[in-house]
């Protein structure tokens, strides 16, 4: 990314898509999810906090992979944790 967001953000060069519509985690545990995200670093896809669990940012605090990608079809943004930067792609 060469514009927009923090320098998380611009540090991203190629946008890691989902290899499934599902919460890795949430699989595991028989939950449900409200919408998905796909980690910038690792490229795991979990659920949003508008999910009861949270996957996602709880992942970013315990792992320090800062950037996320919405994995939801049609939307194009990126969003950084540590500095609360979104940019779209």
């Amino acid at each position: 990314m060469s514009d927009g967001g923090c320098d998380h953000i611009r540090g991203i060069g190629d946008v890691k898509h989902e290899k499934a519509r599902q919460c890795e985690e949430c699989i595991k545990i028989g939950a449900r999810w409200v919408h998905l995200r796909t980690c910038q670093t690792c490229g795991v896809t979990l659920c949003c906090d508008s999910s009861p669990n949270k996957h996602a940012s709880k992942h970013a605090r315990t792992s320090a992979h800062p950037v996320i990608a919405s994995a939801e079809p049609g939307e194009r943004w990126l969003y950084c944790y540590p500095d609360d930067a979104f940019a779209e792609y």
